[in-house]
């Protein structure tokens, strides 16, 4: 049975979706008192909707059936038969707690901007409520609108503020990114059209839909390109390391941390959960490139000399687990993928985070100019160290129980054989170890060996601002890495649901 709070109830998730951008608007009003003042009101609007976020979603924990959700639904266009359908279950609570921590922080992170701040700021905010709202759509339209929402602030943080070929990355990122959301909507359209004799929108009810064989795999054809871009899955991969290497270091957080997991989740929640015989077909496929991914973009950031740019293919190669995890049709592996959804945005965003403060002192990104800075800045040194061995999967961070997660998953698979098992398995041990090659190797360029540039005489190590920021995303990747079972305690029961489609468990 399900635990459903309808409009009757207070609209949590409404106010949710609305706050952020509602509150973002009022910045535009402020009396002119300096970006501090505007920059501190974010941080405010930020954290209130974290507090909020958590408060509501307490309930969560307070009963004993798994399948509780919280939802919302409301009548919105009567023309189009089109609700504003709102929902919270165990796979998307997860990335939306992830959201509000991210943002908060990136928001906290970015130094003072002092070029059209009241804009920078409230784009962040704009992207918290796309974010938001994506993550917790429970109709297909919403899902697209809110999946077109947030192109826009992430187009602007990317022209607006950035390196020199800011410009170029911004348009690649839109071409991409809003050229696949046409097969988005040809999706949407198709599964509502065609799913029952009354088009609909609803995921429950396009859940519970049969289709052709044929019609089903074009869907899923169409929904994997647009999650496919957004991912990235190679070789659909090329914007990302031109726009990492290009963005502001906030808004590297935020793609890295939240704007890359919603083509995974999309993954799940549209090509898994509605389209089972289409995901049983091409699942097999997927591995393969998923594989393929883990090896070439590793293979590809050890000759990366651009910092940010290195992590930014460190972050393709680690989204070859999530692939493999949701296509193993395995409960193991489709909850290590989630687990992986999650750490990663953690140390994704910590890594973009320590190269941005890195280029505020020294304003160098290339590493064979770099050499020596562990003696300059000891405590960004130390952090940029432990998540660096985060991101490599060492034991007792959340990326080891996320990696051994899927491994472990695709061994026990019953979909596949034996032996492509075996060598699945061994291409992913090796791309594991070359992970370390490319991480260590970064850190050795960066901080080791002698000075290779002229030092400041008054040279700043990491400030309250950086500690407190990196020290915030190190609780939760350590506290995951000691008791994961926090993270599959959401999304188990919602793993078997949607595994229960399948003939393969």
């Amino acid at each position: 049975m399900y635990l459903v709070f309808t409009t009757n109830s207070f609209p949590w998730l409404t106010i949710f979706v609305v706050l952020p951008i509602s509150a973002g608007s009022l910045i535009f009003f402020f009396p002119h008192r300096g970006n501090k003042v505007i920059r501190w009101y974010t941080i405010y609007i930020c954290v209130l909707e974290l507090l909020l976020m958590t408060y509501a979603f307490s309930f969560y924990f307070q009963f004993d059936d798994p399948l509780i959700q919280l939802t919302e639904n409301y009548k919105w266009i009567n023309f189009f038969n089109f609700y504003w359908r709102l929902g919270i279950d165990g796979l998307s609570l997860g990335p939306i707690l992830l959201t509000g921590f991210i943002t908060t922080l990136a928001t906290s992170a970015a130094r003072p901007v002092t070029r059209h701040s009241r804009l920078f700021y409230f784009l962040m905010l704009a992207m918290y409520s796309g974010q938001i709202g994506l993550f917790s759509s429970q109709d297909l339209l919403l899902f697209f609108i809110m999946w077109e929402l947030e192109l826009i602030p992430i187009y602007l943080l990317l022209s607006m503020w950035g390196g020199k070929k800011r410009l170029y990355s911004a348009t690649k990122f839109i071409l991409y990114t809003a050229g696949s959301s046409i097969f988005l909507l040809m999706g949407t359209l198709g599964i509502a059209l065609y799913g029952s004799n009354e088009p609909t929108f609803n995921f429950e009810t396009s859940a519970n839909q049969s289709y052709s064989v044929t019609l089903e795999i074009l869907f899923y054809i169409g929904f994997l390109i647009t999650f496919a871009v957004k991912s990235p899955i190679i070789p659909l991969h090329t914007w990302l390391p031109d726009t990492h290497g290009e963005a502001h270091y906030s808004t590297c957080m935020l793609l890295a941390g939240i704007l890359l997991k919603m083509g995974a989740y999309g993954l799940v929640r549209i090509n898994m959960e509605l389209l089972p015989r289409s995901h049983s077909i091409f699942s097999p496929w997927l591995v393969i490139v998923g594989t393929m991914q883990i090896i070439y973009a590793a293979s590809i950031s050890s000759g990366q000399r651009n910092l940010k740019k290195r992590i930014a293919f460190s972050s393709v190669s680690h989204m070859g687990f999530i692939i493999i995890g949701v296509c193993s049709l395995n409960d193991i592996g489709l909850n290590g993928a989630i687990l992986q959804i999650i750490s990663h945005g953690f140390i994704g965003a910590a890594l973009f985070f320590l190269a941005g403060t890195s280029y505020d002192r020294i304003c160098l990104f290339y590493l064979d100019e770099m050499g020596g800075l562990a003696t300059l800045m000891p405590k960004i040194f130390t952090m940029f160290s432990i998540f660096s061995l985060a991101s490599l999967a060492l034991p007792g961070m959340s990326g080891f129980f996320a990696e051994l997660m899927v491994f472990f998953g695709i061994i026990t698979s019953q979909k596949f054989l034996l032996m492509p098992k075996i060598l699945i398995t061994f291409v992913m041990a090796v791309g594991m170890v070359l992970t370390p090659i490319y991480l260590l190797s970064m850190l050795r360029q960066m901080f080791y060996g002698y000075k290779l540039f002229n030092a400041p005489n008054f040279f700043f190590d990491s400030g309250p601002r950086e500690l407190f920021v990196s020290i915030s995303i190190l609780l939760p990747v350590m506290g995951i890495g000691i008791y994961p079972d926090f993270v599959f305690s959401l999304s188990v029961e919602k793993v078997e649901t949607i595994l229960s489609n399948y003939f393969y468990r």
